[in-house]
């Protein structure tokens, strides 16, 4: 081989990350799912050596693998994973591989600053965790870890502690997206749920379609308004003119200055109504 895109999970990401750092030309790209890079502290340690004293090596491991909730709410997944455990893998191996990664070494990688050599991974790298895995503290701090530019942190809504098992077609979905990005799989065909996105992105589109010609003919029905109060107007100031040649002939009349007075409020009335209908419009 020549070059692998790997995906790990857990010690299996930790494993992967660690070969990409050795071997950075051999490695294309990386899906890591909760990875931890970091080495166990005391804290962990103590918790680990307490819990294993007073739990199984199952019940630690699933503990390790699943969060709180899902433990208690999702028995047939638990109950599926115990037995697993105690009837396929050998005990023996188990408690050696168990702490062989508990005493995993840090990887030491730092965020890349212009002008400072740091360890860091060189490929494109996908990280993904569950919201509600036990592990998003330890990859939301990887992510903090590596290249922006070349990393992605996929945190799946309503997932638990193992993605592939709860939402399988989302990773998929996913994983291919990452591959296409690479320049992998070209002609791979639209999924439902990109469909169902290009679908209501052209509905929107057509709605506000339909939001600018009513703005238009909002603007049409201003316009022919305003054109009344145009109209309007020049009939008011022929009013005046009549008025005017009225008063001439009537100018001893008390009652002359209450119509010359009533004209020009009349005509400010009709003006004011032009602009509230280009008001409108805007």
């Amino acid at each position: 081989l020549k070059s692998v895109i790997g995906m790990g999970t857990g010690a299996g990401a930790y494993i992967l990350t660690r070969f990409a750092l050795n071997y950075p030309d051999m490695t294309e790209g990386l899906v890591l799912i909760n990875v931890n890079p970091c080495a166990e502290g005391w804290m962990d340690w103590a918790a680990t050596k307490i819990s294993g004293w007073t739990h199984a090596m199952p019940d630690l491991i699933i503990s390790h693998l699943f969060g709180k909730d899902e433990i208690h709410n999702n028995q047939d997944l638990i109950n599926t994973y115990r037995r697993h455990i105690i009837n396929d893998m050998n005990q023996n191996n188990l408690h050696l591989f168990v702490n062989s990664y508990s005493s995993r070494r840090d990887l030491e990688i730092e965020r890349p600053v212009p002008g400072v050599n740091v360890v860091t991974l060189q490929c494109p790298t996908l990280l993904v965790v569950g919201d509600s895995s036990p592990a998003v503290d330890a990859v939301v701090d990887c992510n903090a870890k590596l290249d922006p530019t070349k990393t992605t942190l996929l945190k799946m809504a309503d997932c638990g502690g193992l993605p592939q098992v709860s939402q399988p077609a989302k990773l998929a979905e996913a994983f291919k997206y990452f591959v296409q990005g690479m320049g992998y799989m070209p002609s791979a065909s639209m999924t439902r749920l990109m469909r169902s996105r290009t679908a209501s992105g052209s509905s929107v589109a057509s709605v506000e379609g339909v939001r600018s010609r009513s703005h238009t003919g909002e603007g049409v029905r201003s316009r022919s308004h305003t054109g009344e109060g145009a109209r309007s107007r020049s009939h008011t100031s022929d009013g005046e003119r009549n008025r005017s040649h009225t008063s001439e002939d009537t100018r001893n009349r008390p009652l002359t200055d209450t119509h010359i007075e009533l004209t020009p409020n009349s005509a400010n009335n009709t003006e004011q109504s032009g602009p509230k209908s280009m008001e409108v419009s805007c």
